[in-house]
């Protein structure tokens, strides 16, 4: 049965300064409801207030968040109840990174820890936290942000599907335990979303201009696909794939398993590799962005 849930919602995004979590953040609002606009950078999220502010529609607030901490996250659980003056309706766990170009073995312990803190953690925290929120709300939403990464497997990117196969699973588990119930659970799987993706991150070079090519082939909005998601929570839907490449390879992963996984490996090889670093490598002045949508 459908339900408006994303119409008047009291939303969280995380990672709403830019990329798709902006674009869910702006049609929250322009549905009429409220947003607490969380992110890492406040500069990026005071300018998704700006936007919504100037549109007049809704009413929406920045608020620093790192979701990689669990101590922000539990601060931002009790910043909305005081924002919204009651429970978060909708959760969106948005907030991600990009990272790939290195096979596993030479991708570096500390990378990993970052990409699974941001992209995997990040989301289990969101979900844990705010779910007695959507519960005690009465009709609750929760959106988790994944990948076609998730069941992809793409050689070269084993942190990044590693973490999107994790907010598969959640989504999954989570559904699953609250089927019947008035909180309905939505994960997002796209392949390339037009964001800044490329820019950021911990890509390397060869990477990030097969991602900047790919976008700009078959990448779709985010103001698409953040409607597209916000409808399908309406509707009570789990899975939301919006590119035909993504439902493609959902179904060749499943119908033809063994051709599939030789396939990816072949295309693995034929891409340009990346030689493991003599040590590890910890940039200590990087800062991460998180708008990094969709590989």
């Amino acid at each position: 049965m459908s339900s408006r849930r994303t119409r008047r919602a009291r939303a969280v995004v995380t990672g709403a300064g830019s990329g798709i979590g902006r674009a869910f953040a702006v049609e929250i609002a322009r549905r009429g409801g409220q947003v607490l606009c969380a992110d890492i950078d406040q500069d990026r999220a005071h300018a998704t207030v700006e936007i919504i502010e100037r549109a007049d529609r809704g009413r929406a607030s920045a608020y620093f968040c790192d979701v990689s901490q669990v101590d922000d996250m539990r601060a931002l659980a009790d910043r909305a109840r005081e924002y919204f003056s009651g429970p978060t309706s909708l959760m969106i766990n948005n907030a991600g990174v990009g990272i790939g170009g290195r096979a596993v073995g030479s991708i570096g312990i500390d990378d990993w820890e970052w990409a699974l803190g941001i992209n995997l953690r990040g989301m289990i925290y969101g979900s844990e936290l705010f779910l007695p929120q959507l519960q005690e709300s009465g009709t609750g939403g929760l959106i988790n942000v994944a990948s076609a990464a998730a069941f992809s497997a793409a050689p070269g990117m084993g942190a990044y599907n590693v973490a999107k196969a994790g907010v598969l699973a959640l989504s999954e588990t989570m559904a699953a335990e609250l089927a019947g119930s008035d909180v309905a659970v939505t994960v997002l799987c796209p392949t390339f979303v037009r964001t800044n993706v490329a820019a950021d991150g911990r890509i390397t070079a060869d990477a990030m201009k097969l991602a900047q090519t790919l976008m700009r082939i078959t990448g779709r909005s985010a103001d698409q696909v953040a409607r597209q998601t916000l409808d399908a929570n309406d509707r009570g839907r789990l899975y939301v794939l919006p590119q035909l490449d993504a439902r493609i390879i959902w179904l060749a992963k499943r119908l033809l398993p063994r051709t599939y996984v030789v396939g990816a490996g072949l295309l693995g090889r034929a891409l340009p590799t990346v030689e493991p670093p003599a040590q590890p490598v910890v940039d200590e002045s990087f800062v991460p962005e998180y708008d990094m949508r969709g590989i």
